[in-house]
């Protein structure tokens, strides 16, 4: 006779609820061109990393009561992942708030490309800012630290609870606050740079208006902007390191642990 094969209903339902937690980072997480990705890929790389979390699958004991009771859990488990990817996504927003605006400052926003994310027309700075970011992302081994954090979740928050309450909320508003601060220090050398260039061109032109300086703005400008950024190419990956720390610190203090 022939073994039964059939899984116990709980393995299920834990599958189903790690790997609801898991698509909910994929929403919010800033890997380059991934939304433009083929969505076979995604799967296959939402499935591993929920079969990597096997051995913290959580043990469901009790078999829910209805499907109301199953949409619940995954609704939390959803939102769980949900506030993960979006800690994550605000580490990178101060890198796109000083790339929009030396673009907007120094005359990159004239020329225009496709965004690998949104598939609309940005910058040069910002996809460039967008694929630093993803490198260093991985460079810096932020990856570890997200599933490190998802797996301890998985021990301490049972399905069908929600970690995330008014403070919860709270902290990750002041993340997205803190990226425009963390926009500002990277950007504001730059943009100091660009604001002398502007009076120098306009007091030159004043004095002698003969002087054709309208045409030099953008090149000089363009020019100093690119040199400042790469003496500050050094300062990127610690301010971007401490971003990431603040954002796992209020993620971690979110999920109560």
């Amino acid at each position: 006779m022939h073994g039964d094969p059939a899984l116990p209903v709980s393995l299920l339902y834990g599958f189903l609820l790690v790997l609801a937690r898991i698509s909910g980072i994929f929403i919010f997480i800033p890997l380059p061109t991934f939304k433009a990705g083929p969505n076979a890929a995604k799967i296959v790389l939402g499935l591993a990393l929920t079969f990597a979390l096997f051995p913290l699958w959580p043990k469901v004991e009790a078999v829910p009561a209805s499907l109301v009771q199953v949409t619940g859990w995954i609704l939390v488990e959803a939102a769980i992942g949900l506030a993960a990817g979006l800690a994550v996504a605000f580490i990178v927003e101060g890198l796109y708030v000083a790339a929009q605006a030396i673009s907007i400052q120094a005359g990159f926003s004239y020329a225009a490309m496709v965004d690998p994310n949104t598939e609309a027309d940005s910058t040069v700075l910002i996809v460039v800012a967008q694929l630093t970011a993803g490198m260093l992302f991985f460079a810096l081994g932020l990856d570890r630290q997200l599933l490190q954090i998802l797996a301890h979740s998985l021990e301490t928050h049972p399905p069908g609870s929600l970690p995330l309450s008014r403070s919860g909320v709270e902290t990750l508003a002041m993340l997205g606050s803190g990226a425009f601060s963390t926009g500002l220090r990277l950007v504001l050398p730059v943009m100091t740079l660009l604001f002398l260039i502007d009076l120098s061109i306009g007091l030159l032109g004043r004095l002698n208006s003969q002087l054709q300086l309208v045409a030099l703005a953008f090149p000089i400008k363009m020019v100093a902007s690119l040199a400042a950024l790469s003496f500050l190419v050094l300062l990127i990956p610690k301010i971007y390191q401490q971003s990431a720390g603040v954002a796992f610190g209020a993620l971690a203090k979110v999920l109560g642990f």
